[in-house]
């Protein structure tokens, strides 16, 4: 089997019954072969302009089960960086085992707090704190707060 989900919750997600992970996300795109933008609503906007900029009320998005909601800033997803706001419910996590991918991620909390870890370390990031890191590093990131916590990531190359 391509991903290490079960064939039924793979027809619950194909039928909308259910969310992938994060994770499950990384591993279905990756048995397909395609890159998570793939599975991102195409927002609608204006031709003259879609190749540079992106209206807030056309950004594609994507709803995970674990309560992240990830919306696409960056026009396209053809140049060397991909730019995301996600949204943390409270309690929301990307899993609770870390993954890997090539490139390299920075953000910033600009809202709540972000627990993230890289390697076997722990950061616990407030509002206005920034990070950055290889991808390669097993990392993995979760809201602890009551609140909302929304963060806007950089990664380079795109993997969405």
């Amino acid at each position: 089997m391509a991903t290490s989900l079960s064939i039924g919750h793979l027809s619950e997600i194909e039928r909308g019954l259910a969310s992938p992970s994060v994770l499950a996300l990384h591993d279905i795109a990756e048995a397909l072969g395609v890159n998570i933008s793939w599975f991102f609503h195409n927002g609608e906007g204006n031709d003259g302009e879609r190749d540079i900029v992106v209206r807030a009320s056309n950004r594609r998005t994507l709803k995970f089960s674990s309560g992240i909601t990830d919306e696409l800033l960056s026009a396209n997803l053809r140049g060397q960086l991909e730019l995301l706001l996600s949204r943390f419910a409270p309690g929301a996590s990307s899993g609770a085992k870390p993954y890997t991918h090539r490139g390299e991620e920075a953000g910033i909390v600009i809202r709540g707090s972000l627990e993230l870890w890289v390697g076997e370390r722990k950061f616990v990031l407030k509002e206005g704190d920034s990070f950055s890191f290889e991808s390669t590093k097993p990392h993995k990131y979760s809201n602890p707060g009551d609140t909302e916590t929304v963060v806007i990531w950089s990664i380079t190359p795109p993997s969405y």
